[in-house]
C-alpha cells in the first residue's frame, strides 16, 4: 500500500509541471503583447517571474523524482526479496525430494524453473504491478485534466490510443511466445551440459567429443537465433511506440493550433497537451 501512496504522488506532481508550464507560457504571451518594447520588459519585469516559474517547475520535478525514487524503492526491492525467498524455498524442497524425482524430470527444466520462472514470477510481483499501477493512475490523472482544459482536442489527442494499445498486445503476445520457446531450448542445453558432464567418462572411452561438442554447438545456435527473433521484435516494438505517440502529437499540434487560431484555447494549454503525450 506504500509503494501505490508513493505512484499517486509521483504522478500528481508529475502533472502539475505541465499545467505550471502552460501558466507560464500564457503569462509571458499576455504581458509582452501588451507592451511594445518586449526586450527591455522581458528582462525587467518578466525575469523575477519566469525564474519563480522556474523554480516551481523544478521543485516539482524534484517532488516527484524523490516519490518516484521511494516508489521503486518499495515495489522493486519488495519483489527482490520475495524472489530470493522463493529461490531459497525451492532449492529447499530440491534437497528434499527422492532419486526417482530426479529420474523422472531433466536437470535442465529444475534449473530453469529456479531461475527464469522464478525472474518471470518477480517481472510481475515488480516491474509489471508498478507499472500497471502507474499507468492506471497518470492515466487517470491526465485524461481527467485534458478533458478539463477542451474535450474536442482531448478526444483528438486520445485518438491513436486504441491503435497504440492493440498493437502493444499484439508485439507482447509474439514476445511471450518467443520467450517460452527460448525458455524451453535453455532448458535443453542446460540438460545436455548435466548429462554430459555427468557421463564424462563414458564420452571419453568411446571418443565421442567431438560429436557431442557439434550437438551442443548446434543447439546453441538454435538457442542464439531465437534469442535474436525475439531481438528483433523489440527491436520494432519501441519504434512502433514512438511512432504512434509522435503521430499523436502532431494530430494534437494541428488541431489545436486551429483551436488557439479560434481562441478556444491557449497556447499554453496546446503546450500542455503536447507535455501529457510526452510523458
Amino acid at each position: 500500500m506504500l509503494g501505490v501512496l508513493f505512484v499517486g504522488l509521483s504522478n500528481f506532481f508529475l502533472v502539475l509541471v505541465p499545467q505550471t508550464i502552460r501558466k507560464a507560457l500564457d503569462f509571458i504571451i499576455e504581458r509582452t503583447s501588451d507592451d511594445i518594447n518586449t526586450q527591455i520588459d522581458f528582462t525587467e519585469s518578466l525575469g523575477p517571474d519566469i525564474l519563480k516559474f522556474a523554480g516551481t517547475v523544478i521543485g516539482l520535478s524534484a517532488l516527484m523524482g524523490f516519490f518516484l525514487y521511494c516508489m521503486r524503492k518499495t515495489i522493486i526491492v519488495m519483489s527482490r526479496l520475495i524472489e530470493y525467498d522463493m529461490r531459497k524455498e525451492i532449492y529447499a524442497h530440491y534437497q528434499k525430494l527422492d532419486f526417482a524425482f530426479y529420474k523422472k524430470n531433466r536437470t535442465g527444466d529444475l534449473m530453469a524453473r529456479i531461475s527464469e520462472d522464478v525472474s518471470k514470477v518477480r517481472m510481475y510481483l515488480g516491474p509489471a504491478l508498478m507499472y500497471g499501477i502507474n499507468v492506471t493512475i497518470m492515466f487517470s490523472f491526465v485524461i481527467f485534466t485534458m478533458f478539463q482544459v477542451n474535450s474536442t482536442l482531448a478526444l483528438y489527442t486520445l485518438l491513436p490510443l486504441p491503435f497504440l494499445s492493440l498493437s502493444i498486445y499484439y508485439v507482447s503476445s509474439i514476445i511471450h511466445k518467443r520467450s517460452d520457446l527460448i525458455q524451453k531450448q535453455l532448458s535443453k542445453i542446460n540438460s545436455i551440459s548435466q548429462e554430459v558432464y555427468s557421463g564424462i567418462r563414458i564420452i571419453k572411452s568411446y571418443v565421442k567429443e567431438r560429436q557431442f561438442n557439434k550437438y551442443f554447438r548446434e543447439e546453441s545456435t538454435v538457442y542464439k537465433e531465437k534469442a535474436l527473433d525475439l531481438a528483433r521484435v523489440n527491436a520494432l516494438f519501441f519504434p512502433l511506440m514512438i511512432l504512434l505517440v509522435s503521430l499523436s502529437t502532431l494530430l494534437t499540434i494541428y488541431i489545436g493550433g486551429q483551436l488557439v487560431f479560434k481562441d478556444q484555447i491557449t497556447a499554453g494549454n496546446l503546450a500542455e497537451f503536447v507535455i501529457y503525450i510526452i510523458i
